[in-house]
């Protein structure tokens, strides 16, 4: 079974907020990047011992946060994706799993929510909102690659099953901040999303561990973990309101591929000016 991993950094159990931990120049950030290796290593140790045979690691934060160095040897680790969406993934992998996955943008009782970055309010296909996981699942969905595991925070693990029936996931922490914050310009959104309680660094690996190794096993078992695609896709964007910039809404559609539909530029509007 080949298995393509995907990390991000704001799911972490332990990881805090944004500008100490989540960014590059953070006074917490080479800490952050070494608990997110963990936590993958948990979960790589899990998927093998569940009958996964290769496994490739993407790095999927921003500006990097894999640890090259204490990231288990039996991986190997991907960075960069040209052409954008489906980010590498291919025919050739069996199933995809998310470690350190977030919520997506305007999700209550979410820690660190947002799409892509805090200036989304939304982003839907076809009415229904998805995050960041919801747009790699969707690709995967489309490429017949199951979507078997996440870790992450409370609201991002109802946002998985929500999607993707079946999915096995694992909670590390949760967010404890009520209302979605749609109204709420990209710097007030970014300090509104860091009410959290976590769970110790070591009782998340060892629950992402049996989480994954169970998933692992339930995949060559059980069908699960593809969402059903109906064409045409329309992908609508909604973005924050600026200093400089109003509320917009960007619409696009593509008539037989969610991959494409994905990978559209944007064509962002005033939404005052749509009527």
């Amino acid at each position: 079974m080949k298995i393509y991993v995907m990390t991000d950094l704001e799911g972490v159990a332990g990881v805090m907020n944004f500008p100490d931990w989540c960014n590059s120049k953070g006074r917490y950030y080479e800490r952050a990047k070494e608990l997110l290796t963990r936590e993958v290593n948990a979960a790589v140790d899990g998927l093998f011992a569940g009958g996964a045979t290769e496994i490739i690691v993407a790095d999927g934060h921003g500006p990097g946060a894999m640890d090259g160095l204490v990231l288990d040897p039996r991986v190997e680790l991907l960075r960069g994706w040209p052409g954008g969406w489906p980010l590498l993934l291919d025919t050739s992998f069996d199933a995809v799993v998310w470690v350190g996955q977030h919520a997506k943008a305007g999700t209550p009782f979410a820690h660190l929510a947002h799409t892509q970055s805090c200036a989304y309010v939304d982003l839907s296909i076809n009415g229904v909102s998805i995050g960041e996981f919801g747009q790699f699942a969707l690709c995967a969905s489309e490429l017949g690659v199951r979507a078997i595991f996440g870790s992450g925070d409370r609201a991002f693990c109802a946002e998985a099953q929500a999607l993707v029936p079946g999915i096995e996931t694992v909670e590390v922490k949760h967010g404890t901040a009520p209302g979605r914050g749609d109204d709420l310009p990209t710097k007030a959104y970014v300090a509104r999303n860091s009410n959290v309680i976590t769970l110790h660094p070591e009782r998340a690996r060892a629950a992402i561990r049996e989480g994954a190794e169970r998933a692992a096993r339930r995949a060559a078992e059980e069908d699960f973990g593809i969402i059903p695609l109906s064409p045409p896709f329309t992908r609508t964007a909604v973005f924050r309101p600026d200093e400089d910039r109003p509320l917009r809404r960007s619409i696009e559609t593509h008539q037989s591929s969610v991959i494409a539909a994905l990978n559209l530029p944007f064509d962002a509007k005033p939404i005052e000016e749509e009527g």
